[in-house]
């Protein structure tokens, strides 16, 4: 038997820009044609955005090729839409030569960059997020996907962008639930980061939710770094880049058994106050730091009840299929203590007791 072997080298290093400020989404485009000189455009948005002057401000007078998904939100975040997108691109012939601009939220943004690291082996992708959400978290660090009929972004792929540029002033044609529920995120990255950011977003909420452009583009920086200093250390997720996700295993659960009737940044909140739950059972404290939690989304007037069709079982059998899991069990990432992530054995997700989360899940449902 004859053996060869193949060496692969190591992924090239790249690097992009984010570029954050407010009111230049009409000088977006010119900037891409700029920096990808002879670039076929293709944008991605959804109906949503469709309805907002967004669009309108980005293409100005021009009229570029694109795909509304539609309906906007997590129930056409699929395969059967990506499927779409790429056919649609196929018959306008568009080749390796694409960049694909993703306008619009983390639907947009996960679904734009999906479609641009399968289309032709791969195609740059430029994401301009204009939701709390995306702005916060999913426009950077290149995870990709859609979601099964079982699990949240079971089908995905690592595609960075190859820059992003955030307008806060597109935040302004979002409602208030959206908004507000957007801002778990930014929650979480101080409550994993940065003790300091989480005292500015308790002192300052009322100015942000007032939607002032200077704290709207403070907290883009604070995400930003954040999240690109994890990124960096472990742009695939093998172990640091799961700090990400706390709130997320327990948060992915409600948000998939609620048939996606609750808001992505609505599920992340139940599942960091289920991490706060765990953390106590496990004696890391989180007693006090819950109830300022709960204060918190209570300002931010976001629904912590879980819908009562929702049950235990359920849950479990989600985070059973989490993409993180082994052995049909999931990781969780913990706080030692707010702004930073408890770090054990050489792991930034723990394993939890089966009996703990259950206990925890039990107390969320009542």
């Amino acid at each position: 038997m004859k053996k060869i072997k193949v060496k692969i080298p190591a992924f090239p290093a790249s690097d992009y820009t984010i570029e954050i400020g407010s009111d230049f989404l009409h000088t977006i485009l010119p900037r891409i044609k700029k920096l990808f000189p002879e670039k076929q455009i293709f944008i991605i948005t959804d109906s949503n955005i469709a309805k907002t002057k967004n669009l309108k401000l980005l293409l100005d007078k021009e009229k570029l090729p694109k795909y509304v998904i539609t309906p906007a939100g997590e129930k056409s975040k699929n395969i059967n839409t990506v499927v779409k997108i790429i056919e649609l691109m196929e018959k306008q012939a568009f080749g390796r030569d694409t960049i694909v601009i993703a306008l619009g939220g983390g639907t947009v943004g996960d679904m734009a960059g999906f479609v641009a690291a399968i289309y032709k082996r791969g195609v740059d992708v430029v994401q301009i997020p204009t939701t709390t959400v995306a702005q916060a978290d999913s426009a950077i660090g290149g995870k990709t996907g859609v979601d099964s009929l079982v699990s949240k972004n079971a089908f995905g792929s690592f595609k960075n962008p190859s820059a992003v540029f955030i307008d806060v002033n597109t935040l302004k044609t979002l409602d208030e639930k959206q908004f507000n529920a957007g801002l778990v995120e930014s929650i979480k990255h101080a409550l994993i980061a940065d003790e300091k950011y989480f005292d500015y977003l308790k002192k300052n909420l009322e100015a942000i939710l007032a939607r002032k452009n200077k704290p709207l583009e403070y907290i883009a920086q604070k995400n930003c770094q954040i999240k690109a200093s994890v990124v960096e250390q472990d742009p695939f997720e093998k172990n640091k880049r799961r700090i990400l996700n706390y709130g997320h295993t327990i948060g992915h659960a409600v948000e998939s058994a609620s048939n996606y009737k609750f808001l992505h940044g609505q599920s992340v909140a139940i599942g960091i106050l289920a991490a706060n739950l765990i953390e106590q059972k496990l004696g890391l404290g989180a007693r006090e730091r819950l109830e300022i939690l709960k204060d918190i989304f209570s300002k931010l007037k976001i629904n912590l009840k879980i819908p009562k069709s929702v049950t235990k079982k359920q849950l479990l059998d989600i985070i059973s299929r989490d993409k993180k899991a082994v052995k049909k069990w999931p990781r969780f990432v913990l706080l030692e203590k707010t702004g930073k992530v408890l770090y054990r054995d050489g792991q930034y997700a723990q394993k939890v007791e089966r009996k703990i989360v259950e206990d925890a899940i039990e107390i969320l449902l009542k």
